[in-house]
């Protein structure tokens, strides 16, 4: 998104684009998604909003969905293992590059390089919960913003030669994001009914103690109560859904997100995996294809409607706080923190991938990771062609070894 909506297109500038990101990153849900719903609400209004945030997760709600039956009806698909084989890599070498590219962006000085070094230390080493991290870095660049302001005001700002972007720094916010206590209200009703009626439906319909309505009021639950990104939220949601609720079997939460990891979109659509397989094992009088499409349905509309109503009701706020100086030290420290996170989630993967099991090194995986690595950032090849060279190379290869 980084690359797409700053560099290629220009649609917003930089420090738009962080100060967005920096607010998504304090809601509960997928950031991501609240990210696409803010940068279109802000270039087209609502409707922008709209378009942005749906089509962000439709193209995953099918794929998914395809790979999450053919699980389900035939269970272990050794060409899908090939493929997600040479995928994991390609994986990590986008979260890789993206550490790099923001950490361009954010880590000008001694400062905000050792805020980054400190937010890794803490979420690798020390398991520190990612909203105090956030909270954490936002208090010290407060107060390093009263205190020594040249170390904290790194935003970054259009030079008068660049091309501009279309919303650019000196531009004042558009007439839709002004705050307006009706059109808050209004946008509050609607949205918690779009959000929560399906749930209400299926309860009355299906009964109040079925698999369908569990699945959505959990959900629904944990779009407000999950911060953190995907990596926070998947133990949680793990745990419940195997021990509380019995939805999965053991080692089906992994496969997944092995299955969520392939799909374009936020990875926090391993959501709709679990959706699926819980009603397709408890179909409840249904046929179990029946009941796991409305399962897979109702538990994505519960994770990702709540987004449009953060960013819809918020939005207009976060505008109005831009260019506050003291906001401004505060939310640098908090995008060079995430440069850290960020970092940690690559380490996550990186020692999955690398190291499959205990004492193996996979030199294939390294060597696959390190070229896309390269292809992205040394020669600007999109992320597109390298998961499909990937997914190409992973099939290919386990099949020339005779992979079963």
């Amino acid at each position: 998104m980084q690359t797409e909506l700053v560099e290629k297109k220009r649609w917003i500038s930089q420090s738009r684009f962080l100060h967005a990101l920096n607010f998504c990153m304090l809601l509960p849900g997928p950031e991501a998604q609240q990210l696409a719903i803010y940068v279109g609400w802000l270039l087209h209004k609502t409707w922008g909003g709209i378009v942005a945030g749906a089509f962000f997760v439709i193209p995953s709600i099918f794929i998914l969905w395809t790979l999450s039956f053919i699980y389900a009806a035939y269970g272990n698909v050794p060409w899908i293992a090939a493929i997600f084989y040479g995928l994991k890599p390609a994986v990590t070498a986008i979260v890789l590059t993206a550490v790099i590219r923001i950490g361009r962006k954010a880590l000008k000085n001694e400062v905000m390089w050792a805020l980054a070094a400190l937010a890794f230390i803490a979420i690798y080493f020390f398991k520190v919960p990612f909203p105090a991290i956030v909270l954490g870095a936002g208090i010290v660049g407060f107060l390093g913003g009263l205190l020594w302001k040249s170390k904290f005001d790194s935003e970054s700002k259009e030079h008068s030669g660049s091309t501009l972007s279309v919303i650019g720094d000196e531009e004042e916010s558009p007439p839709h994001a002004q705050p307006n206590l009706a059109r808050a209200f209004r946008v509050s009703v609607l949205w918690l009914a779009l959000w929560l009626t399906p749930t209400l439906i299926v309860g009355a319909v299906r009964g109040w103690e079925s698999t369908l309505f569990k699945e959505s009021l959990f959900f629904s639950k944990a779009a407000v109560v999950t911060f953190g990104g995907a990596y926070a939220v998947l133990p949680y949601v793990a745990q419940q859904a195997l021990s509380h609720y019995g939805w999965l079997k053991p080692g089906q939460m992994m496969d997944g997100l092995g299955l969520a990891e392939t799909t374009p979109g936020p990875l926090i659509m391993v959501v709709q995996f679990v959706g699926f397989m819980g009603a397709w094992q408890h179909p409840e009088g249904l046929p179990p294809l029946v009941a796991a499409t409305i399962g897979a349905l109702l538990t994505t509309w519960a994770t990702f409607t709540p987004c449009f109503l953060w960013i819809f009701l918020g939005g207009p706020y976060i505008e109005q706080l831009r260019g506050n100086p003291r906001l401004t030290t505060a939310l640098s420290a908090i995008t060079a923190a995430i440069v850290g996170v960020v970092l940690n989630l690559a380490v996550w993967f990186g020692l999955r991938v690398f190291f499959p099991t205990s004492g193996t090194v996979d030199w294939f995986a390294i060597l696959l990771c390190a070229v896309a690595f390269v292809a992205m950032l040394r020669y600007k090849i999109d992320i597109i062609p390298v998961i499909i060279g990937s997914a190409i190379v992973g099939l290919s290869y386990h099949f020339l070894r005779g992979f079963r």
